[in-house]
């Protein structure tokens, strides 16, 4: 597939690659001996999550909630719908919530928040990219795979406005930020 003209690799594919089997051994480590609930926000952390469990070394079981901030906007509303809720119950569960990006942190606060009620044993964070903004929300992430400059990107699951999920790679659109 073509890239978007002007847009710039900022992480490439092995390198993605070696990064989430890292994230699969440190997450493995830290939920030895547990049963986890691996909960994957669509769509853009599909792809992620796909390689992400191939890599733990824990009996999990997965579910995926979709919830839409965006719209077809380069910036997030602050508005926070849930499209697709959870199938599993999360009570007395160790969850891990796994996210593509976060950006302004104001949806993962959201999506904390909503899970933290319905009484997980424990409840953390894996995004595969996280931006300056991120910190802003006050959300705790465990697990990060790549800290971004405040650009507009695409690849491995991450659109604009539907397209180039299937980039290989994590590249910035030219005049994003």
């Amino acid at each position: 597939m073509r890239r978007p003209e002007g847009a710039e690799v900022l992480i490439p594919e092995d390198r993605l690659q070696e990064r989430v089997a890292e994230l699969g051994g440190e997450i493995s480590g830290a939920y030895a001996g547990k049963d986890l609930l691996v909960i994957g926000v669509l769509k853009g952390a599909v792809f992620f999550i796909a390689d992400l469990m191939r890599h733990l070394e824990v009996p999990c079981e997965l579910d995926f909630m979709a919830v839409s901030s965006y719209g077809s906007s380069t910036h997030s509303s602050g508005v926070v719908r849930i499209l697709k809720d959870l199938d599993i119950p999360l009570a007395g569960r160790h969850v891990l919530l796994v996210e593509d990006i976060v950006d302004s942190g104001l949806t993962l606060s959201y999506l904390m928040r909503n899970l933290q009620a319905r009484d997980p044993a424990s409840l953390e964070v894996c995004a595969l990219l996280t931006k300056p903004g991120s910190a802003r929300a006050g959300v705790k992430i465990s697990y990060v795979g790549f800290a971004l400059p405040d650009a507009y990107v695409v690849g491995y699951g991450l659109d604009l406005d539907q397209k180039y999920r299937n980039l290989p790679d994590i590249s910035a659109l030219s005049g994003s930020g």
